[in-house]
């Protein structure tokens, strides 16, 4: 079965659609999303498919990614509407052949795991930069209305205390440190996208994610709230590797694809927006505890190895304030009592044979 057979995920995808009364604005436009396949943008697509399916004037989908196979087997079997659309794109190459004119673009394309970002360093820091640039050239080349930039709360670094973020909010990065390659890496994009604005004209928004989980997520999806779920649903015990004091905005998926999209369409040219569900930010021992809760299972300690090590998040608190998005009329529909037993629940249906 797939994510499409659970009853949940539909439901949760219908929820999600009444609470974007601007959605009419996207009928009959085009909208390129980079990234399509990863958890935060493959939602997104899935929140736009849904809407196709239930109204008469379609939103045409350019789904940008570097597998068309991959593209099909995620999106099967929406795949073959004439609405939707698979773009060859890569972020980290300079020689991208992007023809198609479009509307928007959602540029989600980005490596986030964390043990890619300790492996691959220079192609993470590279990927934020290089593939921002190219869509922004392109956005600039084709009249695109508007760029939304995916970043991260990394961008924020460290602070002391345990006061949510607000978007104007910086602390200390180790600029010295290759594990650092993604959080500036992401400065360095925001910036640009400014710049663009600034020098030529092209509008764009930006968001500032939390920690997004979801069933959205690849079993191999190595963060640790995606392979609790997993494990979770599979009904193995959660191994936790720290005292999970760490405090976080976590986020249901689909709460952040609304968000996504209520920034695209309402949000201030150049403004950055953080998303982040107030009733969701808890520290890593709750997560493991919701989730060992919700399927039955018992939570345990670990010993983390040096390696593993090197992939944490630095920040002991990237917890996220989100007056600026509510202001834009959003609110979050899935606390993390919900969210999480939803994930449990969606990955269980998709499971069955």
């Amino acid at each position: 079965m797939g994510i499409y057979d659970s009853e949940l995920w539909i439901s949760d995808l219908d929820e999600t659609i009444i609470e974007l009364p601007e959605f009419d604005e996207l009928a009959g436009k085009s909208v390129m999303i980079t990234g399509c396949t990863g958890l935060i943008c493959s939602a997104v697509v899935d929140v736009l498919i849904r809407w196709n399916e239930t109204h008469g004037e379609k939103i045409r989908i350019l789904a940008a990614g570097r597998s068309e196979s991959r593209v099909a087997a995620r999106f099967n079997p929406y795949d073959k509407e004439d609405w939707f659309v698979f773009v060859p794109y890569d972020a980290s190459s300079t020689e991208n052949e992007l023809n198609i004119p479009c509307d928007y673009i959602i540029h989600g394309a980005s490596n986030a795991s964390p043990n890619k970002i300790v492996k691959e360093p220079v192609e993470t820091m590279m990927s934020n930069f290089v593939g921002m640039k190219y869509l922004l050239d392109y956005a600039k080349e084709k009249g695109t209305k508007r760029v939304l930039f995916i970043s991260s709360s990394e961008v924020y670094g460290k602070k002391n205390g345990e006061q949510p973020y607000k978007a104007n909010e910086y602390g200390y990065i180790d600029l010295l440190s290759a594990r650092n390659s993604y959080s500036v890496g992401k400065r360095a994009a925001e910036t640009l996208c400014v710049s663009y604005s600034d020098e030529y004209g092209v509008e764009s928004v930006i968001v500032r994610p939390g920690h997004i989980y979801g069933p959205t997520a690849m079993e191999s999806d190595n963060r640790v709230s995606s392979a609790w779920a997993h494990d979770a649903a599979r009904g193995k015990d959660i191994i936790m590797k720290s005292d999970g004091s760490q405090i976080r905005s976590y986020c249901y998926c689909l709460d952040s694809a609304s968000a996504i999209l209520k920034v695209l369409l309402k949000g201030e040219n150049v403004h950055a927006y953080n998303i982040s569900n107030p009733n969701s930010i808890i520290n890593i021992r709750g997560v493991a505890e919701i989730l060992a809760k919700s399927a039955g299972v018992e939570l345990k300690l670990e010993l983390p190895t040096e390696a593993e090590k090197k992939g944490f998040n630095p920040m002991s608190n990237s917890s996220l304030d989100n007056t600026e998005l509510m202001a834009l009329g959003w609110k979050g529909l899935f606390d993390a009592e919900r969210g999480f037993s939803h994930t449990v629940a969606i990955i269980k249906e998709m499971s069955r044979v």
